[in-house]
């Protein structure tokens, strides 16, 4: 299948944040997307730091009726690509969802970083929702400068962040870092579904945002 049609979604590998409490991947971000993308066609590749099985977070397990909605998607996340192993040049975008996990395993990676260079370079389509966006965290241009300075762009907000309890869990605040790296950080009201669309740099803020944001990779794709 051509690049045209090929999306590339990285996932996250973390899983415990100590003390008995377990995070990775948001699993509503993943999958919702998964299937919008499926609908379109796109061959779609699950990579992650490790490989292997996906983390999904508990309080984001699916219940009967996402099970028969989101089976592809779940079976896909016992096998993902080692991230490293992964040729940017394959893809026409990248999507990362969220899930507290990214906060741990994504930002300031070196493997994470070069991909994301080489996605910008080539004027690709870089999408995420929530968390997911903790990946641009450190990643840098080719000529020296952060990938996010002065893009438009959202995430989990600080406020969100509050309000879920686990402010004290995180290695850092996600929006209060992308901005300090030059972001133009647009925050909407807890929970509402808003993703902000910056060329072909398309966030969204929360899961509540996760087809929207799925929605407007297409649109990006199908110009």
């Amino acid at each position: 299948m051509s690049a045209a049609k090929a999306v590339l979604i990285i996932v996250t590998s973390f899983s415990d944040m100590g003390a008995g409490d377990h995070t990775g991947l948001w699993l509503e971000e993943f999958a919702v997307p998964y299937v919008e993308f499926r609908k379109q066609g796109y061959d779609i590749t699950v990579a992650s730091i490790k490989g292997g099985r996906a983390p999904v977070d508990p309080r984001s397990k699916s219940n009967s009726d996402q099970d028969k909605a989101w089976g592809d998607a779940i079976a896909v996340l016992e096998h993902t690509e080692t991230l490293a192993s992964v040729d940017a040049s394959r893809f026409a975008a990248v999507f990362v969802p969220g899930g507290h996990g990214t906060m741990f395993d994504l930002p300031d990676n070196p493997d994470t970083g070069k991909l994301l260079a080489r996605f910008a370079a080539d004027d690709k389509v870089i999408a995420s929702v929530c968390h997911g966006p903790a990946i641009f965290v450190g990643a840098k241009l080719d000529n020296g400068s952060y990938l996010v300075a002065g893009k438009k762009l959202t995430s989990f907000t600080n406020q969100e962040e509050a309000v879920a309890g686990l402010e004290s869990k995180m290695p850092f605040l996600l929006e209060t870092r992308l901005r300090e790296q030059g972001a133009t950080f647009v925050a909407q009201t807890n929970w509402v579904d808003h993703v902000e669309v910056d060329g072909k740099f398309i966030t969204g803020q929360n899961p509540q945002s996760s087809r929207s944001t799925a929605l407007a990779v297409i649109q990006a794709l199908s110009k």
